[in-house]
C-alpha cells in the first residue's frame, strides 16, 4: 500500500482535490431495481457488435444482445423486438439523428448509449404498448432550448398501456420535452392501472418540461438531480400517483405540480426533497408507495453522485 506523504496531502488540498468530502453512495450503480425488475433483455451472451446503421437495423430484427461501437449517424428510428439488449461500447457509442421504437414488445434493455437529436417530430426512445423495459446509464439530449418546442418530441416517452419500466442513472439534458408518461387525457381505458415507472438517480439539466409528465399511471422518482428547468419539472395529471423523495431541485419552475396542463389533477407525495429557487404546487397529496425495496441517497448528496456516476462510460461493455 502506498502511503501519502505530508507534502502530497498539502498539494492535494491546494489543488482542491481534498476540499470536498467523498459522498457515500447507498445505491448500487449496476443493479436493476424498481418496476422493471426481472427484465433480462437479450440475455448474457457475447452478442453482435455493429458499427453501421445497416448492421444495426439488421441485428435489431433478430434481437438478442447488440453492441453499438461508436456514434452511428442518420440511422432513423430503429424498431426493436422482444428479448433485446442494446448496449453501448465504451464511453462514446450510440446514435445521432436516430432513435429507438419499442412497440408491442417485452423484455428490452438499453444501456450505456449516447443518444442525441432524434429525427424531426420523433422520440429518442419511444415505448408504446410495451412492458419490462430498462433504460440505464444513457445520455439523452437534443440541440437545447432553441427553435420550436415541437421540432423534436420526447427524450423518453411511454404510452398506450406500457408498464413495468425502470429509468435509472441517466442524464437528460438540453431539450424541450423530457419524458411523457401517458399520451393523452382521453386514454384512461388503456392507461389506468398501467404505466408503472421508476425513475432513480437521473440528472435532468436544462430541460424545459415533462420531467416526467405523468397521466393515469404511478411514478416513483427518487434520488435524482434537477437543474435549470424553466417551465415545469414533475407534473402529475389525470389522477396519476407520484412519489418524489430524496431529490434535489435547483432553479426549476414548478418543481412538483399537480394542476397543470390537464382538467383533472394528479396526486404527489413530497418526501425529504431539497428545493433551491424551485417552487412547488401540490394541490392533492396521495397515499401511493412503491411495492419494492430500494436504496436512497440523500437529496443533499445526490447531485454530486449522479454527476459522476450517471450517464455513459460508467458501466461499460
Amino acid at each position: 500500500m502506498r502511503l501519502l506523504t505530508l507534502t502530497t496531502i498539502l498539494l492535494a488540498f491546494e489543488s482542491g482535490a481534498l476540499c470536498e468530502p467523498l459522498k457515500a453512495r447507498a445505491a448500487p450503480i449496476d443493479q436493476l431495481v424498481g418496476y422493471a425488475a426481472g427484465t433480462t433483455g437479450g440475455g448474457t451472451g457475447a452478442g453482435t457488435t455493429v458499427t453501421s446503421c445497416s448492421a444495426l437495423t439488421a441485428a435489431a430484427k433478430m434481437g438478442g444482445v447488440i453492441k453499438i461501437s461508436g456514434i452511428l449517424n442518420g440511422c432513423g428510428i430503429i424498431e426493436l423486438v422482444d428479448n433485446t439488449s442494446i448496449l453501448g461500447v465504451g464511453a462514446n457509442s450510440g446514435l445521432s439523428d436516430g432513435g429507438f421504437q419499442i412497440r408491442r414488445v417485452s423484455n428490452v434493455i438499453l444501456r450505456n448509449l449516447k443518444l442525441a437529436t432524434a429525427p424531426s417530430k420523433k422520440d429518442l426512445i419511444d415505448i408504446d404498448k410495451s412492458t419490462k423495459i430498462w433504460v440505464d446509464h444513457c445520455d439523452l439530449s437534443s440541440k437545447g432550448l432553441v427553435g420550436g418546442k415541437d421540432d423534436y418530441d420526447g427524450l423518453l416517452d411511454a404510452k398506450h398501456g406500457s408498464d413495468q419500466i425502470t429509468v435509472s442513472w441517466n442524464k437528460f439534458h438540453d431539450h424541450w420535452k423530457g419524458s411523457l408518461i401517458g399520451h393523452s387525457d382521453n386514454n384512461a381505458g388503456e392507461d389506468r392501472s398501467k404505466l408503472h415507472v421508476t425513475y432513480h438517480h437521473n440528472e435532468f439539466r436544462n430541460v424545459n418540461s415533462r420531467l416526467p409528465s405523468v397521466r393515469f399511471g404511478s411514478a416513483h422518482i427518487y434520488s435524482s438531480c434537477y437543474m435549470d428547468g424553466p417551465t415545469s419539472g414533475i407534473n402529475s395529471r389525470m389522477g396519476a400517483q407520484v412519489l418524489v423523495e430524496d431529490t434535489s431541485f435547483t432553479n426549476v419552475q414548478l418543481a412538483i405540480v399537480t394542476n397543470l396542463d390537464s382538467d383533472e389533477e394528479g396526486f404527489a407525495n413530497n418526501r425529504n426533497n431539497l428545493f433551491t429557487n424551485s417552487p412547488t404546487r401540490i394541490t392533492k397529496t396521495g397515499s401511493y408507495s412503491p411495492p419494492y425495496s430500494y436504496s436512497l441517497d440523500s437529496a443533499s448528496d445526490v447531485c454530486s453522485i449522479v454527476s459522476s456516476k450517471a450517464g455513459v462510460g460508467v458501466v461499460t461493455f
